[in-house]
């Protein structure tokens, strides 16, 4: 009995191989909204091969296209992609343009090639357009020990998606961060500086694939005055020694 449960086992992985399914691995994806994407086939398409596409937020549950090259038959079904979809004649590999975040999701590739099946699996993630960040004077934002010594700033963005972090350099150096992982919310991160301070300074906006970068110029935001600069002279700002949390600075 032990022998045949054996043999039945081995059966099911051999078959399971065949039909492209052992060892079947997520290729993940990721892309900026607005640009173009293909998810690559990884094999040339043959004469009788039949070929389906399916998409799903959370798994490949709805049909995007239908293939037969027998009859030469191609069918778009999939409402919400089939304006924004092509495939390669040769490769059969899904072509999405124009892409928006709401194509974000599992995409599943099987293509009926008898007598096997091949399989192929795709997280596809869609980030959105960075907004450019904005720095500002903000005075609310300084100690009042410091208020006098130093320029304040606050340095913004809006609409973010998921996946972006704020962030304040000193030079090559980070000196705070932020992030968020919910939807079209604002993100402010202060930042204490002296009014005579002639190091650089930079708001960065960042998601894993790209990032914009806005420059603090001093001289323009923070307006000095003979007050201002003596004492300055006798107070140095916190800027080193600030933690952020969540765009509120603690000491």
């Amino acid at each position: 009995m032990q022998n045949m449960i054996c043999v039945i086992v081995l059966l099911r992985l051999c078959l399971w191989h065949l039909n492209g399914v052992f060892g079947d691995e997520v290729k993940s994806v990721s892309v900026m909204e607005g640009h173009s994407v293909t998810l690559h086939t990884d094999t040339e398409l043959h004469t009788h091969d039949v070929m389906e596409w399916m998409f799903g937020v959370q798994s490949p549950d709805e049909i995007i296209a239908e293939i037969n090259r027998e009859v030469n038959i191609t069918s778009f079904i999939n409402e919400r992609l089939k304006n924004h979809v092509e495939i390669d004649a040769q490769t059969g590999s899904l072509i999405i343009t124009n892409i928006t975040t709401q194509h974000t999701g599992r995409y599943q590739l099987e293509i009926i090639r008898k007598p096997s099946v091949l399989i192929r699996h795709f997280n596809l993630t869609v980030y959105a357009r960075l907004p450019v960040p904005v720095i500002s004077r903000d005075s609310s934002q300084c100690s009042s020990s410091s208020s006098s010594s130093c320029c304040c700033v606050l340095c913004s963005v809006v609409n973010v998606s998921h996946d972006v972090s704020v962030s304040w350099y000193k030079g090559k150096s980070l000196l705070s961060s932020i992030s968020v992982s919910d939807l079209n919310i604002r993100l402010s991160l202060p930042l204490e500086v002296e009014y005579q301070d002639t190091n650089t300074y930079r708001c960065v906006v960042n998601n894993p694939i790209t990032n914009h970068t806005q420059h603090l110029h001093i001289t323009q935001l923070c307006h000095t005055s003979a007050e201002n600069t003596q004492t300055h002279n006798n107070r140095k700002c916190a800027v080193d020694d600030d933690v952020v949390y969540a765009g509120v600075m603690r000491r």
